[in-house]
């Protein structure tokens, strides 16, 4: 539904182009800030500016702070012409407004360095993963989330069967409950990815492919909406709202759930909350369906290899599993369909392990990783637990 982590598909890992990794980078870096912020302890960037003020108040100058350049316009490029001819063909829009959108859009270069693969990949490690979004301030902001929003949390739940808790833990992981939605202009980051995604990247002609098609979907949108629309902000990635939605899946997915007249993911949580149960709904949430149970994983390191040849797809019965080594709890022997083994590591220490059904590999599709979806499901069902 968003956009879009460059690791390949793994055992448990982040893969393919994911509707949301890219926008919950930019939402952990904000939240880190944030967080620094409200614990008093100042950020570097705030420690650079109070020393740079007091040096100049010592000189007795005064103290206004440089502006920052500002970033180059796309311009009338032959690749700026020849996209906004494919875009405004592909999306029946005026080609000039296409071609003025294009070209007054800036370069923003600061962005390329953020959608490549790191250098050097750190170790997973589930449980502090986890103590990033399961905490405290996450969980009270969900649970004020929750009772200013519990009839449309409740709507949502009557009408596409997906819990209030899932949504919940959704908007909390994706967006901290609205609070950081990115800050760059759309058409900026878009246009830049489009144009200029790097060329050392190892998947150079996907992610591009890809990021134009989005380009194109924000400027069907852009038309249709209005003016205002082009000033839309988000993620360095392209991702908008409070749940975070790429352009290509508020086309497909959103909703206007406050019946407004209007889809807005940006000022209306009410239609982040019906999108994001429709997103779930769409992939193909089963109502009264868990998500995962507790298991403990054979002893036998070929049967274990066995289980988790399949990734998170669920592909076993809970009798397979059992034949295959895996022991489980009496509910998780009496589920009805096919079950994954989920491997979550802990950096050197040993790995934990779920049972994933069907839903939780819907959870996954919203972004493709077994770590965020645990995330997400924790953090709504902690939030559930605090409600009164």
């Amino acid at each position: 539904m968003k956009s879009a982590l460059d690791v390949h598909p793994a055992r448990n890992q982040t893969h393919g182009i994911c509707r949301r990794a890219l926008a919950f980078g930019l939402g952990t870096w904000a939240m880190g800030l944030a967080l620094a912020a409200a614990s008093g302890i100042p950020s570097t960037l705030s420690v650079q500016a109070h020393a740079w003020q007091t040096v100049a108040q010592q000189r007795g100058e005064k103290t206004h702070r440089p502006k920052p350049a500002k970033a180059p316009l796309m311009g009338e490029t032959p690749e700026v012409l020849a996209l906004a001819e494919r875009i405004a063909q592909a999306h029946q829009l005026p080609l000039p407004w296409v071609r003025r959108q294009l070209a007054h859009a800036a370069r923003l270069d600061s962005v390329l360095p953020l959608v490549m693969p790191p250098a050097t990949p750190s170790a997973k490690n589930w449980q502090a993963y986890r103590e990033r979004f399961v905490e405290a301030r996450r969980i009270a902001a969900g649970l004020a989330f929750w009772q200013q929003h519990h009839r449309a949390l409740e709507r949502a739940e009557q009408r596409f069967g997906v819990p209030a808790e899932l949504i919940v833990g959704i908007i909390g992981v994706e967006t901290y409950y609205g609070r950081h939605m990115g800050s760059l202009k759309l058409i900026d980051t878009l246009c830049t990815l489009a144009l200029h995604f790097p060329t050392d990247h190892p998947r150079h002609a996907e992610r591009r492919a890809f990021f134009q098609a989005e380009l194109g979907h924000f400027l069907a949108q852009a038309h249709r909406f209005g003016p205002a629309f082009m000033n839309t902000k988000g993620s360095y990635a392209g991702a908008q709202g409070w749940p975070q939605f790429m352009p290509s899946s508020i086309a497909q997915w959103a909703v206007d759930f406050d019946g407004d007249g209007r889809i807005d993911l940006v000022r209306s949580p009410t239609d982040a909350i019906g999108s994001v149960a429709n997103y779930l709904k769409a992939f193909g949430w089963k109502t009264g369906m868990p998500t995962h149970f507790p298991v403990t994983p054979p002893q036998a390191a070929d049967q274990l290899e066995t289980l988790l040849l399949p990734d998170i797809l669920p592909s076993f019965s809970p009798e397979r599993m059992v034949e295959l080594g895996a022991q489980f709890s009496a509910e998780g022997l009496q589920h009805k369909g096919p079950l994954a083994l989920v491997e979550l590591h802990n950096g050197g220490q040993t790995p934990s392990y779920v049972a994933g059904t069907e839903n939780f590999y819907v959870v996954t599709r919203y972004n493709w990783s077994s770590y965020y979806a645990m995330a997400v499901i924790e953090l709504g069902q902690a939030i559930r637990q605090a409600r009164p």
